[in-house]
């Protein structure tokens, strides 16, 4: 019983010290221009969501084609981004309405 009372702690170290190290770094390309001058921010972001499932299948056969556009200006674009998955998925008033129906 002794080796589990150190042994869980040990691996909950571990587990977490992998998944900080799988981390995305910075990135380079923040508040730059692109090839065409623009640097997106919250509508361009709120669009690359929405169209994510779209893009994602695309980019799986097509290398010009990139699911997240790293010419942003930082927290805004992430912003849009999530709340356009958020749309894209159903948003968060999705999954209480199926309960109320199911309820019914």
């Amino acid at each position: 019983m002794k080796t589990i009372r150190w042994l869980q702690p040990v691996l909950l170290v571990a587990g977490a010290l992998v998944l900080v190290g799988c981390l995305a770094g910075p990135n380079e390309h923040l508040g730059t221009e692109n090839a065409v001058g623009n640097v997106a921010g919250f509508w361009r972001g709120l669009w690359h969501g929405m169209i994510f499932p779209l893009s994602f299948l695309i980019s799986l056969f097509a290398d010009a084609v990139q699911v997240y556009e790293v010419h942003n200006n930082g927290g805004w674009y992430n912003f849009g981004y999530l709340l356009g998955l958020g749309l894209c998925f159903g948003g968060p008033g999705h999954g209480s309405g199926r309960a109320w129906r199911q309820r019914k």
